[in-house]
């Protein structure tokens, strides 16, 4: 679960910068402080650029979760699941933002800023925020997620 006295990273590509921006002026809203990785307008960019930095800042405990967004959500989780601390989960309702926390431990969500609607997304990440990992049987499965290398 995520204290609304850390500071929660949101970070996302063009596609997503609307969803980014009410999401950002809606968590404000409700207390929690946020730091905005971009990008910060609909020109194009390259998401990988955007959602690096916030993704090593999570791998390096500088957060406890934080919130990526591109069209599809897709790269974005693509790039956060390279980072051995990151559990990235790609959400498109409440039922999996809520599950990948209880089961998985996500620490970061990834929405697709072209398909969900904006409440929608803003439901999902409140869920995300406020469900504790459910620990149990799950421990030992979290555990294994980053347990070994695959060599090709």
């Amino acid at each position: 679960m995520f204290d609304k006295n850390n500071i929660l990273p949101i970070g996302s590509d063009h596609a997503g910068y609307k969803l980014k921006e009410f999401l950002f002026k809606n968590l404000i809203e409700e207390g929690y402080n946020i730091k905005d990785y971009g990008t910060n307008s609909e020109n194009s960019v390259d998401y990988p650029d955007i959602i690096h930095p916030l993704v090593r800042a999570v791998n390096e405990n500088k957060f406890n979760m934080g919130i990526i967004i591109c069209g599809s959500g897709q790269g974005a989780s693509m790039i956060a699941n390279k980072y051995p601390e990151i559990r990235a989960a790609l959400c498109w309702n409440e039922e999996q933002a809520k599950v990948s926390r209880l089961h998985n431990n996500a620490n970061i969500i990834s929405l697709p800023g072209r398909y969900i609607e904006f409440n929608k997304a803003f439901d999902m990440v409140k869920i995300f925020l406020t469900t504790e990992f459910e620990g149990g049987r799950h421990i030992r499965r979290v555990k294994k997620i980053n347990n070994f290398v695959v060599k090709l």
